[in-house]
């Protein structure tokens, strides 16, 4: 019986209910989640800045794993992951190499968000042939104008959130408006499904690492992603504060025959406020 059967044979597509496993390679040991049935090419999930294997939204993961094999995991130094930070973008896309080598894929699909995205980015641009298909949510190119603004951004939006006791991803993924402020409460009672055997929220050193990675990124030469011939699924909101809205848009410009979504009203959870709308398009996307 595969991991993620049940016992009575039905493949378990519940992400609150996912087991949480490890796998060392390199010196790290990497936890990691699975769901769906243990066939075919596996979709691997690159999350954002700060966030564990807890942070993936269920309406999100799940629609993927009814039919493809889904695999959620803690970058090094994250959550249940052993091992430091480290302090780079490429770094991080060499761990997540790694990783993937460690659980025996030659061939993937790349679901990414955020931070996510530009680890996804450099991990494709150094091993073309791993990757099929990408999905690069909320994100933006290697050098892309103001992306190295997202730390004052984010400590700006962590002191929000502190002085009203909120998630600070209400301020920072959505907007505040009455539809957006809906969102944010719905998309963090969503996060809070899984009641058992939770991940352990990164350390503040650990997320300042990050920071800092995300920042080198921003402050860098542009990789020449013309190089990417692969089918490629770009989407934003049309208001992200995080990594501004028009780099979507560059990216879409860089990798030819990408395809790419806006979602109005919306910041840099877009693709979690409108996941009713976002998942079949994913799913279609990421379809054999």
């Amino acid at each position: 019986m595969s991991s993620t059967d049940t016992p009575n044979g039905s493949v378990d597509t519940s992400y609150a209910k996912a087991a949480t496993r490890t796998i060392t390679a390199g010196g790290v040991t990497y936890a990691y989640r699975e769901l769906g049935p243990k066939a075919g090419i596996p979709v691997v999930f690159f999350v954002h800045l700060a966030a564990t294997l807890d942070n993936w939204d269920p309406r999100i993961i799940e629609p993927i794993a009814k039919n493809r094999h889904v695999i959620t995991f803690d970058q090094r130094g994250v959550g249940a992951s052993t091992g430091k930070v480290p302090d780079s973008i490429e770094a991080m896309a060499d761990d997540a190499y790694t990783f993937i080598k460690a659980l025996g894929f030659d061939t993937i699909d790349i679901f990414s968000f955020s931070m996510g995205s530009m680890i996804a980015q450099d991990l494709v641009l150094k091993h073309p042939d791993l990757v099929r298909k990408l999905v690069l949510a909320g994100t933006g190119p290697r050098g892309g104008k103001d992306i190295d603004k997202v730390v004052s951004t984010t400590y700006w939006d962590l002191l929000r959130a502190t002085l009203t006791r909120a998630d600070p991803k209400e301020f920072l993924f959505f907007n505040r408006n009455a539809t957006g402020k809906r969102a944010a409460k719905a998309f963090i009672k969503r996060l809070q499904e899984r009641t058992v055997d939770r991940d352990k929220p990164i350390s503040t050193k650990a997320f300042q690492t990050q920071l800092k990675a995300i920042q080198k990124f921003g402050r860098s030469a542009p990789s020449d992603l013309s190089k990417l011939t692969h089918p490629t699924l770009i989407a934003n909101g049309d208001n992200d504060r995080m990594v501004p809205s028009i780099l979507s848009e560059d990216l879409h410009r860089r990798i030819k025959g990408s395809e790419l979504i806006i979602y109005p009203d919306s910041g840099h959870g877009g693709i979690f406020q409108f996941h009713d709308r976002f998942s079949p398009v994913a799913v279609e996307f990421l379809a054999h």
